[in-house]
């Protein structure tokens, strides 16, 4: 939505009398501009669409023992297939980077204490390891098929996918050059309203930028089905801009 803001009141401004005296005035934000001058700031945005070429997801194991130790150690080796698998299917060492490893104690469910000597400290009956990665999908129509790779591989956690640009710098930039052209179009609108026209552009500043879509939640591994490869569609991106530009505004020209 565009925000429009004239700085310089053009009622107390009539047009036919309109002069550029020689006094100036400094702005805030620098230019110099002649005093009796008008000036306009509006702010536009800008849009263009893309087609992802990456996919971002996380894949892991969470295991339970009756010891810390046998936790961890089960977690690894199951943790240790869910990469290789990672790695099998194409995905490049420097694309699967750890992003949790833990390992807590599992309690005995508290029941109420009926002989009245306080609640009793909770007992732990086991503990639990988990392990997840971070994965970058370059090939985002295999990404279903990953999935399901790593499913049968034993990852029992899968959240993603978030959807996203390599390099988003080309897309954003048709964006902002829309933005722009929209604030110079509509500058011209509101100056030729007011009898007057677009001198020169005093300050242009930059707000929003490239914004993927958010990253929806894969419902837990196990209920993914392993005979047929899971359904993902990766759409479109939206990317925004929007710029915030000031004008300096003159008497039209007769």
């Amino acid at each position: 939505m565009t925000r429009t803001v004239l700085v310089a009141s053009l009622a107390a401004l009539p047009l036919a009398a309109m002069a550029l005296p020689a006094t100036a005035q400094t702005l805030s934000s620098g230019p110099v501009v002649a005093a009796g001058d008008a000036v306009l700031t509006l702010t536009a945005e800008g849009k263009t669409t893309a087609t992802p070429d990456l996919a971002l997801f996380s894949a892991g194991v969470t295991t339970q023992a009756r010891s810390a130790s046998a936790a961890l150690s089960d977690n690894a080796n199951k943790m240790n297939h869910v990469i290789a698998a990672l790695k099998k299917a194409g995905i490049a060492d420097r694309d699967i980077q750890t992003s949790n490893l833990s390992v807590n104690p599992v309690y005995a469910e508290q029941r109420p204490d009926n002989n009245g000597s306080g609640p009793r400290e909770p007992a732990i009956v086991g503990y639990q390891a988990t392990n997840q990665v971070q994965v970058k999908q370059r090939r985002v129509g295999e990404f279903g098929k990953v999935i399901d790779t790593l499913v049968s591989a034993g990852a029992n956690q899968i959240s993603g996918p978030q959807f996203l640009l390599d390099n988003p710098d080309a897309a954003t930039d048709q964006a902002r050059v829309e933005a722009v052209s929209k604030a110079r179009a509509r500058a011209e609108l509101y100056a030729k309203a007011s009898g007057l026209r677009v001198l020169r552009v005093l300050t242009i500043s930059e707000g929003g930028g490239y914004n993927p879509q958010p990253m929806p939640v894969f419902a837990m591994a196990k209920a993914m089905r392993a005979d047929a490869p899971s359904p993902v569609a990766a759409g479109e991106l939206d990317i925004a801009a929007s710029v915030t530009v000031t004008y300096e505004l003159a008497p039209a020209a007769n």
